[in-house]
């Protein structure tokens, strides 16, 4: 058996020009980037490359993912495909790290999903995925008046101040859920779709260099003709509401709104937009 595997990136349209586009890439490991094409339709193909199998068979990948600093070059490596071909034609991206025996393993899978592979990358075509983060950021709202205290215990003037703490999160909330209602109602304008992730928290917040508490992280799939209207909504969903942020990022190639293939190998998921 080959000590090499194929490591499968996207499903896309085969566009002309296409295999000259990828044959200059380098995808994980810096391997370089082929298309593999269905036999019986080669409007269809599969963006391929071949990985050391000690570092992507099923055991070795499991403690890989735990590595996030080896988690973090194989993302990064896996959008750079992605984008590049995204500038070229439609794409259905894949899981990270969607792994196959060989080029022939992965062209059989691609030939059984024809038409679901077809039906999805119709749906995708001219349209780019759109993130959405709400955050609450309580210490940026104006707080209340403060009220003299000097006829209060200790006790009670902690108790009180810890009161108007509260009221002002509470009220920091309130517009979280307002600014919420305006970014959906922008979604249902302008978006095709939406899919909802966890909110962001621990590592991940750290990573993303968040500031303030995630408490609403969507996906939008939005056509290209109606993304201004959707970005200038979105850019004003907070306005007048102390406290919160709305923070849209892309386009992205339709990461969220993708199917992971079948019998994918030891594939492993990372959510949403690329980092």
């Amino acid at each position: 058996m080959s000590d090499l595997l194929t490591y499968a990136y996207a499903v896309v349209r085969n566009a002309e020009g296409l295999r000259e586009t990828t044959a200059p890439l380098r995808g994980v490991a810096d391997s370089p980037v082929s298309l593999v094409t269905d036999t019986g339709d080669d409007q269809l193909g599969l963006v391929v490359s071949h990985v050391p199998g000690h570092d992507f068979q099923e055991d070795a990948l499991k403690q890989h993912l735990e590595d996030l600093e080896w988690l973090e070059a194989v993302a990064r490596a896996h959008h750079g495909v992605i984008k590049a071909l995204a500038e070229r034609t439609t794409v259905l991206p894949l899981r990270l790290a969607t792994v196959y025996l060989d080029d022939n393993r992965a062209r059989e899978v691609l030939e059984a999903g024809r038409t679901m592979f077809a039906e999805r990358l119709a749906r995708l075509s001219e349209h780019v995925e759109w993130g959405v983060k709400i955050y609450v950021e309580p210490s940026a709202a104006p707080a209340a008046p403060a009220v003299p205290a000097a006829d209060l215990t200790p006790g009670r003037a902690y108790l009180r101040s810890r009161r108007q703490q509260q009221s002002v999160r509470d009220t920091v909330y309130q517009a979280a859920r307002k600014a919420a209602e305006r970014v959906e109602a922008a979604g249902r304008k302008h978006a095709s779709d939406r899919v909802r992730h966890r909110v962001q928290q621990g590592l991940l917040a750290d990573a993303a260099g968040a500031v303030g508490e995630n408490v609403v992280n969507d996906a939008y799939l939005v056509p290209l003709k109606r993304c201004d209207g959707f970005l200038a909504d979105v850019t004003h969903a907070a306005d007048g509401l102390a406290g919160v942020r709305v923070e849209a990022t892309g386009p992205w190639a339709p990461y969220s709104f993708a199917m992971p293939l079948d019998e994918s190998g030891g594939a492993a998921a990372a959510e949403g937009a690329p980092p």
